[in-house]
This record gives structure tokens, C-alpha cells and sequence, in this order.
């Protein structure tokens, strides 16, 4: 991408990142701006309790199997009480907040600041915006009872992955990373189990914190069993 199509905020991290010395006049107001977005985004959703994080590709149409399969899962999830949080974007984040919306549920849309503009979906009903990746993934950590992950591409796979160490860690409280979609995610899979487990790697435990399921009721079932396992915990 050439520089003049960059965001002014977009020039700005990679200032930062490139060239820290010349930049250290500006971390103050970083940093305030930061601690503005964390604030903004729990104002937001201090009133979130059964939350759920679905995650997937900004390129799928509307039409598309994923497409649908993801707005049935978000009526299924708010039909049972739970609040659909996405990125905010098109594709099948649009997909899961249409659907949570047509349900008449709290529909959630933590949207990034990103070089090529990316616009709020219409059936989002409750907004944020975020400049930071890190603050946004806070968010998505902090206010969910599970991860939804349908096919998607880097920033769906970035966090997943992030769910997955946190849980490792004993960062955050396990709960289920639910794979939609058996024959798509069968490859990775299976190099989880022989490229990372067989290995080594990871331990047999931690292949545990991913689970698949195809339809909408296996998704819910498994996002309820989770929420009330972490009720019963707290």
C-alpha cells in the first residue's frame, strides 16, 4: 500500500514502531488515548453478562453457505439470551449481528479503525470504535462466555489463537472455542494434533479448548452448557 493511502492513525503506529526515538514526545498522548478507548468500550458494555464472540471472514457475501449458516447462529444465540459481538464489519460479522438483530437481541459491533475504511453494519445496535487492536481484543476477552469462529482468514486466526494462549496461560477463565465448520477446519486440526500435540508442543489438555460443531443448535448447545458452567464458578 502506498503511503499517502495510509490513515493518519495508521502513519502514526508505524512511526511509533519504526523509529521509537523520535516518537517518545508523543506517548503521553498515546497512552490517553488508549485508557480513552479501554474506558469508552467498558461504559459500553458494563451491562453485558452471557456475551459471545463471533468471529469470521469480512469477505463472504450475503447468499454464501457461511453467510447464512452465521445470521441462522446469531438468532439462535439470541434467542437464548446471549449477546452477539462481532468486529463490526461486512461478511459474516454482518451476518452474525443481522441475525442477532433480526432476533431482536443486543446486537454488538467493536469496529477498527482500519487503512481501507471499515464501516459499522447496518444491523449493528450498539456501536464502538476502536484505533487499537489490543483494546478491542480486550473486549472480546472480557465480555464473552465463548468464541465463535467461523472461516475467516489473519485476523480471525490472530484471535483465536490469542483466546487459546490466554486460556493456556491461566490468563482468563477456559471456556469453549467453538469451530464452525468441520470440513473447513479439519486440516488445521489435524496439524494441531501431530504438528503440536504429537511434538510436544502443547499438551493433550489444551486440544480440549477447541470444539466443532455445523449447525446452529450444536453451537448454541455448547455456547449454554459453557455459560452455565462459568456461572456455577463465579
Amino acid at each position: 500500500m502506498a503511503e499517502s493511502e495510509q490513515s493518519p492513525g495508521a502513519k502514526a503506529d508505524e512511526h511509533l514502531l519504526r523509529v521509537p526515538s523520535d516518537a517518545e514526545g508523543q506517548d503521553e498522548l498515546r497512552l490517553y488515548r488508549i485508557r480513552a478507548e479501554i474506558d469508552a468500550g467498558f461504559d459500553a458494555l458494563r451491562d453485558v453478562d452471557d456475551g459471545v464472540s463471533v468471529f469470521g471472514s469480512a469477505r463472504v457475501p450475503e447468499g454464501h453457505r457461511w453467510y447464512e449458516l452465521c445470521r441462522e447462529t446469531g438468532v439462535c444465540l439470541a434467542r437464548h439470551g446471549f449477546t452477539v459481538i462481532t468486529g463490526g464489519g461486512p461478511g459474516l460479522m454482518e451476518a452474525a449481528n443481522r441475525g442477532a438483530a433480526e432476533a431482536g437481541g443486543l446486537s454488538v459491533g467493536l469496529n477498527i479503525e482500519l487503512p481501507h475504511e471499515q464501516h459499522v453494519n447496518p444491523y449493528v445496535n450498539r456501536a464502538v470504535e476502536f484505533h487499537y487492536f489490543f483494546a478491542r481484543k480486550l473486549m472480546f476477552v472480557r465480555y464473552s462466555r465463548s468464541f465463535v469462529i467461523f472461516p475467516g482468514g489473519f485476523g480471525t486466526l490472530d484471535e483465536m489463537f490469542e483466546g487459546l494462549t490466554l486460556m493456556q496461560t491461566e490468563r482468563i477463565q477456559h471456556f469453549p472455542t467453538i469451530l464452525v465448520g468441520s470440513r473447513h477446519w479439519q486440516p488445521l486440526l489435524d496439524w494441531i494434533d501431530e504438528g503440536l500435540e504429537d511434538e510436544g508442543m502443547i499438551s493433550p489438555a489444551d486440544k480440549e479448548l477447541l470444539v466443532v460443531a455445523d449447525t446452529p443448535e450444536e453451537i448454541c448447545d455448547h455456547v449454554q452448557r459453557a455459560s452455565t458452567a462459568q456461572k456455577q464458578m463465579s
